[in-house]
C-alpha cells in the first residue's frame, strides 16, 4: 500500500470513528480546502516570502492536504494518477523551450 493510501485510510478511520462522513459531501470538502488554504495564506501575511512559522505551516498544510485526500477518495480518484496526468498536461502547456525561467501563463507563451 502506498503512503498516500495509508494516510487516506488513517483519515477515513479518524472520520468514521467520529461519524463525520455525513458532513463530508463534495461541496463542504471543497469549501474546507479553500478555508484551510486561506489559513495557510494567513501565515505569510505581512511577512517576507519565506518567513512563515514552520510548525504552523505544517499544521495548515496538513489540513489542506487532508481535505484534498478525502475529496479525492469520495470520488474514487487516485491522487498519484491525477497528479501525474496534470503534470503531463502541463508539460504540453508549458514546454521547456518556451517557459524555462519565466512565469508567463501558457496562453501568453
Amino acid at each position: 500500500m502506498s503512503d498516500i493510501k495509508e494516510v487516506t485510510a488513517a483519515l477515513l478511520q479518524f472520520r468514521d470513528e467520529r461519524d463525520w462522513k455525513q458532513f463530508h459531501n463534495s461541496k463542504d470538502l471543497a469549501l474546507a480546502i479553500s478555508i484551510e488554504a486561506n489559513e495557510l495564506l494567513e501565515l505569510f501575511l505581512w511577512k517576507g516570502n519565506e518567513d512563515a512559522d514552520k510548525a504552523k505551516l505544517e499544521e495548515e498544510l496538513a489540513d489542506v492536504l487532508s481535505f484534498c485526500l478525502l475529496l479525492a477518495e469520495k470520488h474514487g480518484l487516485d491522487v498519484a494518477d491525477i497528479i501525474r496526468n496534470k503534470i503531463q498536461k502541463n508539460n504540453t502547456k508549458y514546454p521547456v523551450s518556451k517557459s524555462k525561467g519565466n512565469a508567463t501563463k501558457y496562453t501568453e507563451l
